[in-house]
């Protein structure tokens, strides 16, 4: 999982011409439990060509009602500020590759 230095909020990185894959998951939730090796699988895969963040919807519930995320986990491609793909439920690694190799260039 990417770590990114405190300053940077969740609006500036979306900001960026690099894509930004966010996990909206929670504690709570069974299969947001089965996204953490699927998302290390995909850095693995993409490397410094995506930010991938895992947003818990109970610790930031105003991210969260912005975006009106009403399942977890909710997979979210963002560019340019601008949400370019959306889905609920898990993917693997290889389906999300694909989705974000759209964005990287």
């Amino acid at each position: 999982m990417e770590t990114q230095s405190t300053h940077q909020s969740f609006g500036d990185l979306i900001q960026g011409d690099k894509p930004v894959l966010v996990d909206f998951s929670a504690e709570w939730c069974g299969p947001c439990k089965m996204m953490p090796p699927i998302l290390k699988e995909l850095k693995q895969m993409t490397g410094d060509n995506l930010i991938i963040l895992k947003m818990d919807v109970d610790r930031n519930p105003q991210v969260a009602n912005a975006y009106q995320i009403q399942a977890v986990p909710t997979l979210m491609v963002f560019q340019n500020g601008e949400v370019k793909w959306r889905q609920s439920g898990v993917m693997n690694a290889r389906e999300l590759k694909r989705v974000v190799d759209q964005y990287v260039k």
